[in-house]
């Protein structure tokens, strides 16, 4: 590397993670000319920096570049993979199964740039944008995350979480709630998804800020998430591209994680 580093960029040690995991130079093509841990690296700088992607710095490669790789990975499913291999790394090195026996949904409402896309008013919060849906485990790392407008009430959210993700999670046996999934949601879950839906209440006679059993470790999943300032509104017109900006920053912060426990 001939340029002066950032703070975003890949050590060492996180790279030798994750190298193998990159998409390899396909066969009968042109060779490739740019180096992919670059890539990464300036997709990484997008995320922490928050910046536009044309005003990326000039030591990078292009950002039309940089941009094409980050599209290309995100339709064929890349980035996910390497989230979802890095996640369970993590779950080992922590000593616990690959596999997720339970989890804790919750969700934020931002606003939005002027880019477009689907968009709806939360009557809750007061706030025109969009919803992120998260499921973490009890170590507070992303299973699955889902991007709507925020106008779909949190109820309905869940579902379209649980039915995209119980497939992928078959081991995951009980689920943690605010009083927000409350109601006919937590049959719902039992009969079609076969999971346990369990409300974490609010004491009636609580007066100011108490921290409730679970609901704590997907907050303060959000509150990982909201270092990366390209998430601090949905900048982005496509609610894909905004789910795989979530799964990228986890991924850069899990990475942190399993780098130092690799560390002699």
């Amino acid at each position: 590397m001939s340029r002066k580093q950032y703070t975003t960029d890949l050590t060492d040690t996180e790279w030798v993670i994750i190298e193998p995991m990159i998409p390899k130079e396909k066969q009968g093509g042109r060779p490739r000319e740019q180096d992919m841990r670059e890539i990464t690296n300036a997709v990484m700088y997008i995320l922490r920096a928050g910046c536009a992607w044309n005003l990326l710095p000039h030591d990078f490669p292009k950002y039309k570049t940089v941009y094409h790789y980050f599209r290309e990975w995100r339709i064929d499913g890349t980035w996910k993979r390497i989230h979802g291999t890095i996640r369970e790394r993590v779950r080992e090195q922590a000593g616990r199964n690959k596999q997720p026996t339970a989890g804790i949904i919750d969700s934020q409402t931002v606003k939005m740039g002027n880019q477009g896309g689907d968009c709806g008013f939360d009557g809750g919060k007061l706030t025109k944008g969009r919803k992120r849906h998260l499921m973490v485990d009890v170590l507070g790392l992303v299973l699955g995350c889902f991007v709507h407008k925020a106008s779909i009430q949190d109820r309905d959210g869940a579902k379209l979480v649980f039915t995209r993700f119980n497939r992928l999670f078959p081991c995951i046996q009980k689920v943690w709630a605010d009083g927000g999934y409350r109601g006919k949601l937590v049959e719902w879950v039992s009969v079609f998804i076969n999971w346990t839906l369990e409300i974490v209440k609010r004491p009636r006679d609580q007066k100011g800020f108490k921290v409730l059993p679970w609901r704590w470790i997907v907050e303060r999943t959000f509150g990982w998430l909201n270092k990366y300032r390209r998430l601090s509104k949905d900048y982005e017109y496509l609610t894909e591209t905004s789910e795989t900006m979530i799964y990228i920053s986890m991924t850069h912060l899990m990475l942190k994680r399993l780098a130092k426990g690799a560390s002699p």
